[in-house]
């Protein structure tokens, strides 16, 4: 965000990153931005007197989003679920302002090569990517050296779909 000229700080609040079993997957991940959003939210009688940006990724195959990996043999799983094969990942975006709250969400579909077990326990024990969604990042070696094809923005994939972020940014900034 620094390069695209904005200056920030960043915090941070537990959220519960728990979702409706019943919730469509196409929209997980904004509601968990929103839920993220929603710990900012002033106490009644207070107002917002900055914008709070918060954004979740989820990573879907076959209908199914695949969380962080809980372990090891989790994310082994996870990794030998997504070689080969076309996935889509999905970040939702929270921005909060003085005007209320806005979200949306960007998709960026990632077409991975075929992984050997031993590629995916390297990754696994030198990335350790036990905070990611779909035990991936798509910076990391997986990324490097799996990722064949993106249909959509590299920056959805790591997390934070910037030229979307950008745009709604320069809008509420004009507003003001």
């Amino acid at each position: 965000m620094t390069d695209a000229g904005f200056s920030f700080t960043v915090e941070t609040r537990p959220t519960d990153e728990t979702f409706p079993g019943t919730m469509p997957v196409n929209d997980v991940a904004e509601y968990l931005a929103r839920q993220k959003a929603d710990q900012f939210l002033p106490e009644p009688g207070q107002t917002l007197d900055s914008i709070v940006l918060c954004a979740d990724t989820v990573v879907i195959v076959d209908n199914t989003i695949l969380n962080k990996p809980q372990n090891e043999a989790d994310a082994h799983n996870m990794l030998r679920l997504l070689s080969g094969r076309t996935h889509r990942v999905r970040t939702g975006v929270a921005i909060l302002s003085p005007n209320g709250m806005q979200s949306f969400t960007d998709e960026t579909t990632v077409q991975f090569s075929h992984l050997t077990d031993d590629e995916i326990s390297y990754y696994i024990r030198t990335c350790k990517p036990f905070d990611k969604a779909g035990a991936y990042g798509a910076q990391d070696f997986i990324g490097l050296v799996a990722i064949e094809r993106l249909d959509g923005s590299f920056y959805t994939v790591m997390g934070l779909p910037t030229h979307r972020v950008y745009k709604a940014l320069k809008g509420l900034m004009n507003e003001e």
